[in-house]
């Protein structure tokens, strides 16, 4: 079982920034493959961003040039930097974990309101 743990949501205004991180338990940590997804009210949850466990990265095009996904294998985190955030950006962000043995795993989500 790998638990995880959203922190860094908030409000902020248009081309302002956000750091999101995501906790997770388990001591293989470094053998998961780590996303970011996000879901608008009334839409259905898409995939942000991608950190695979050799530190591959990948991006939604929505995001490509902004956002930036980032790993710590030795503190069990991953984060993402968020920058020239859009008023479109604002979702629930669900960190997610994909294991080597194909289980997947969602946090419980943070908010993340970009308006003026």
């Amino acid at each position: 079982q790998v638990q995880l743990v959203e922190s860094g949501g908030g409000l902020v205004q248009p081309g302002g920034s956000l750091r999101l991180s995501c906790a997770a338990s388990g001591s293989i940590f470094s053998s998961y493959t780590m996303a970011w997804y996000r879901q608008a009210p009334g839409k259905q949850r898409e995939f942000v961003a991608r950190i695979t466990r050799g530190s591959n990265t990948h991006y939604a095009d929505s995001v490509k040039g902004r956002f930036t996904i980032s790993r710590d294998n030795a503190k069990n985190t991953v984060s993402l930097q968020m920058n020239s955030l859009k008023p479109e950006d604002t979702a629930t962000y669900y960190c997610n974990a994909a294991t080597p043995a194909g289980r997947t795993y969602w946090g419980q989500g943070t908010q993340v309101t970009v308006s003026s």
